[in-house]
């Protein structure tokens, strides 16, 4: 039986030894192979670091610029009922009717002011008769017939578009143009 666990030890040993490297150069390369991995494994390391602050940077900075957007909003029917006002009124303005001129006056100023704040916080009009349709920034709700403007244009704007920087938070409602002669 003693004969048996020696014989055992001996194998086990020589397995073991099989496993360890025999030279200094077998040894020396196997350590130069785990250095290269533990720097590939800094440097991978390193790089999503500096992806995930390079995504923070950018989340953080479009919560700054865009953290208005409700507000903004909000605003676009005050605005757009201001320039109803105006046009209403300044059709039936004339010199002997002075409280509606001074009234008129006073919507026109508080709608001027209105646009600078917008313009201050980078709130955009867009959307005008002859723009090219883009799906991105108008809501087409009808076709206008009109053989003299090119198919897909803008031929009526019912609601004005704004947008916030570069996202749009109200889209153009508007009537797109066709030639019914190609239909």
């Amino acid at each position: 039986t003693s004969t048996t666990s020696t014989t055992s030890t001996t194998n086990e040993n020589t397995e073991n030894n099989n496993d360890k490297p025999k030279t200094l150069e077998e040894i020396n390369l196997n350590l130069e192979k785990q250095l290269k991995e533990m720097r590939d494994k800094v440097i991978r390391a390193y790089a999503d670091e500096e992806n995930v602050r390079r995504i923070a940077k950018r989340d953080v900075e479009n919560a700054r610029v865009y953290a208005n957007t409700k507000f903004a909003k909000a605003l676009l029917d005050v605005a757009d009922n201001l320039e109803r006002a105006l046009a209403a009124a300044n059709g039936e303005v004339s010199d002997d009717k002075k409280a509606l001129k001074l009234l008129v006056e006073g919507v026109d100023m508080t709608h001027t002011q209105l646009k600078k704040v917008f313009e201050q916080h980078g709130v955009i009009k867009y959307g005008e008769v002859g723009d090219v349709f883009d799906p991105s920034l108008h809501d087409a709700l009808f076709q206008i017939p009109d053989p003299t403007k090119t198919p897909g244009t803008v031929g009526q704007v019912l609601k004005t578009g704004y947008k916030l920087h570069d996202r749009v938070i109200r889209a153009a409602e508007v009537g797109t143009t066709f030639n019914p002669e190609q239909n």
